[in-house]
């Protein structure tokens, strides 16, 4: 994967770099530097490329699955999927300095790796062990690492440089990566890529439509939420401070 991206780059370089407004357009020189985004000819290429892949097969494909698959059924893949994902979760609340956050992680893994069937229903969110978001890109930026350019990754998405990092890192720390391979485990990891990325479309079919549909320009849309939601979340980290006890310990004591 790294591989892939490091060609990417590269073709950025060849393709060309967004031009710079001239220092007499002082707004438009403003828009540029706040979009961070100097390679915008390159990725508004790999967008349109995404796009069109996504219209004639993703889509059909998400769809088929939300009208074929049952509701609990979906839910249970979906929670399955985050409790694969909490080791990583883990790695970093320890690394951003949360302890807290990383005991409330441990916690969730422990519960609904056992009463919650390996991962397939939520029982710690019941118990007051909900879950947070986070990854090593919001670790990075806590470590003050910048963000980067903006890139548009085929399949991934939004990104950037510092994101990029971050989703090679927490790829890494999957302790499944180190299971020798045989016993389906490749199988297993390429059935859960998959049913990963079938998942999290189908989750997000209406709100993606609507922004084809409703705004002037898709390409700008996306990248002004993304950077609007990653910067939400790592204001939301750093600003976590929740106490030592869980929330159900303070809500039963008289």
């Amino acid at each position: 994967m790294r591989g892939g991206w490091l060609a990417a780059m590269v073709m950025a370089g060849l393709v060309g770099c967004a031009a710079r407004p001239p220092a007499d357009e002082p707004e438009a020189g403003r828009a540029y530097e706040e979009a961070r985004d100097p390679w915008e000819p390159f990725n508004r290429l790999l967008y349109r490329v995404n796009d069109a892949a996504d219209r004639v097969a993703v889509v059909p494909l998400a769809r088929g699955y939300n009208w074929l698959v049952p509701s609990p059924v979906r839910g249970g893949l979906h929670n399955f999927l985050r409790n694969l994902e909490t080791p990583a979760l883990l790695m970093n609340d320890v690394a951003q300095g949360k302890p807290r956050r990383a005991g409330d992680t441990f916690m969730r893994f422990l519960i609904n790796s056992s009463l919650g069937l390996f991962g397939l229903f939520d029982v710690a969110a019941r118990l007051g062990y909900r879950r947070h978001e986070t990854g090593f890109g919001v670790t990075l930026a806590l470590w003050g690492v910048p963000e980067g350019p903006y890139y548009f990754s085929p399949i991934v998405g939004p990104s950037s440089y510092r994101a990029i990092g971050g989703f090679v890192i927490d790829t890494a720390s999957d302790p499944l990566i180190f299971v020798p391979g045989g016993l389906g485990l490749r199988t297993f990891e390429q059935a859960r890529f998959g049913t990963g990325l079938l998942d999290g479309r189908a989750r997000h079919l209406q709100d993606i439509e609507r922004v084809r549909n409703d705004a002037l320009d898709p390409y700008a849309t996306l990248r002004s939420f993304y950077r609007q939601s990653v910067a939400a979340l790592i204001a939301q980290t750093r600003e976590d401070r929740r106490a030592t006890v869980p929330d159900w310990y303070s809500a039963a004591r008289p």
